[in-house]
């Protein structure tokens, strides 16, 4: 029998595949403190505004929205702060040389628990679109729509 994977998403980042080229998938574990666990679980954050980075050897999650808890005490996370990403070091050093290049960036495009409820990110190696390619593929996605609807009528 074959193994099913199950997973529970917290965030995805649509709008990442309306502005890039997504063209290559990388899933990471992710480096939290307790309380930011905790609020995860409720289903609290936000990897939108986030995007990763490769500094001094490492990979990192940098500007992704992850609330403090309400009833934590003083020793509570920063919202905002920098999470490291816990990659292979091929890995790393691969994402390191493909951002090097002109115009690719590597954007979160979901954050769930796995099968082990451990915390995962899904990153894109992603290329910036044009404004006139988000056109063309706003067209599309209409022409589809519309050829869909075209299809249940009949």
């Amino acid at each position: 029998m074959e193994h099913e994977k199950t997973m529970k998403s917290i965030s995805k980042n649509r709008k990442a595949w309306h502005d890039y080229y997504i063209e290559e998938k990388i899933e990471a574990g992710v480096s939290l403190k307790g309380s930011e666990v905790k609020v995860l679980r409720d289903g609290h954050g936000s990897i939108v505004e986030g995007y990763a980075m490769v500094r001094d050897g490492q990979a990192w999650l940098v500007n992704a929205y992850i609330p403090s808890l309400k009833h934590a005490s003083y020793l509570n996370h920063s919202e905002r702060r920098d999470r490291r990403l816990l990659l292979h070091r091929n890995q790393i050093e691969r994402l390191d040389a493909a951002t090097r290049q002109k115009g690719y960036t590597l954007i979160p495009l979901e954050i769930y628990f796995d099968d082990n409820n451990r915390v995962k990110i899904e990153l894109g190696l992603a290329k910036g679109k044009a404004h006139h390619d988000k056109r063309d593929a706003e067209k599309q996605k209409d022409a589809k729509k519309e050829a869909q609807k075209a299809m249940k009528r009949y």
